[in-house]
């Protein structure tokens, strides 16, 4: 019963997030004329766009199949991308994508990988994920002091706060990873601590619970010091998955016309919005990712086409996802584990 009280509520948040986000974009707008400038849009460089979005679901799919691999676990590449698009679906419409991934190792189970397994796998894709954008937004915003004056004077603030909480998550991460028993007995002191102020319970299961993850983050640490080459590679292809779902922006860049700008300068600034908002407790990013859109890019696109760009760059990188990883949720619960079920 919990579990469809917390998924009303998080369908309910996202819709009035959504509803607030609509709001704010449109109010005053001439829809007409948006309307108009899309359809103007050339849709050759549209179609490439969606593909994008193809790849950058089936990226993280192809990382779980690789990794699977490296463990003897053994999932078809249908099946993983199939984990993937659950992911990302839950991860759209959850705050901070907190649902994605504990719906994947629910799937995950049903196709016969232990949790401990299942785990790791998507540990070490957690922090691969954050480790890309934290790179990224270092070398934009310290290496390239000049792409920043150009296009990100005004969000600095927004952009520095975004990658100082990606910094620390990483942090943490990685402590708790390569120091696993300094962060238990951190943790563990914590607990106590907030036991002794009468702000928890003191549960036994708790503790258990603090303990097994523990556990988890000693037995990533062992599986990077042994595979080191196979985390290299999960993040380089973390890195194409990610510019590819950037690269959207720029074939929107291309449908209107425009040339001036290249590929890897739209996708930095795309970057930028993803550094800002990854950590913020909105489904998607919703909200702030149009207001930094609609600033960032408007030396970009001019003022005439700036709502129509954000519109088709938006609803391709974000709404499509969406779209794509909810059919494709629907059809991997009918086909994921249904074999166990049948041999139980």
């Amino acid at each position: 019963m919990g579990g469809k009280k917390k998924t009303v509520w998080n369908v309910s948040f996202l819709l009035l997030v959504f509803a607030l986000t609509m709001y704010g974009v449109f109010y005053g707008e001439d829809i007409g004329a948006i309307g108009d400038a899309i359809q103007n849009a050339d849709i050759r460089f549209l179609i490439p766009a969606v593909g994008c979005v193809v790849f950058f679901i089936w990226g993280e799919s192809i990382i779980i199949y690789y990794l699977l691999g490296t463990m003897k676990y053994r999932l078809s590449k249908i099946k993983c991308f199939l984990i993937s698009s659950i992911g990302f679906f839950f991860s759209c419409i959850t705050p901070s994508a907190s649902g994605g991934q504990p719906m994947q190792m629910v799937y995950l189970k049903k196709e016969k990988v232990p949790l401990a397994i299942s785990s790791l796998v998507l540990m070490i894709v957690t922090i691969t994920y954050k480790l890309v954008l934290v790179v990224l937004g270092v070398f934009i915003l310290i290496f390239q002091r000049n792409f920043v004056s150009d296009y990100l004077q005004d969000v600095q603030p927004v952009v520095w706060l975004g990658l100082i909480l990606n910094v620390v998550c990483v942090a943490v991460l990685l402590m708790l990873v390569f120091h696993p028993q300094m962060m238990k007995k951190l943790i563990n002191w914590g607990h106590e601590t907030l036991v002794k102020l009468h702000l928890l319970h003191h549960k036994s299961s708790r503790v258990q619970k603090l303990d097994e993850s523990m556990d988890l983050y000693h037995e990533t640490a062992g599986y990077f010091r042994e595979n080191f080459g196979v985390v290299v590679n999960v993040f380089l292809i973390t890195v194409l998955q990610r510019a590819a779902l950037f690269a959207v922006t720029y074939f929107v860049y291309r449908a209107f016309g425009f040339n001036n700008l290249n590929l890897f300068e739209l996708v930095m600034l795309q970057a930028v919005i993803s550094v800002a908002v990854d950590m913020l407790p909105l489904p998607g990013g919703m909200g702030i990712s149009e207001k930094l859109f609609s600033i960032i890019f408007l030396p970009v696109f001019g003022a005439a086409l700036i709502l129509p760009a954000m519109v088709l760059s938006r609803g391709l990188s974000y709404y499509t996802e969406l779209l794509i990883s909810a059919v494709m949720t629907v059809v991997g619960h009918f086909i994921l584990g249904k074999k166990w079920e049948s041999e139980q």
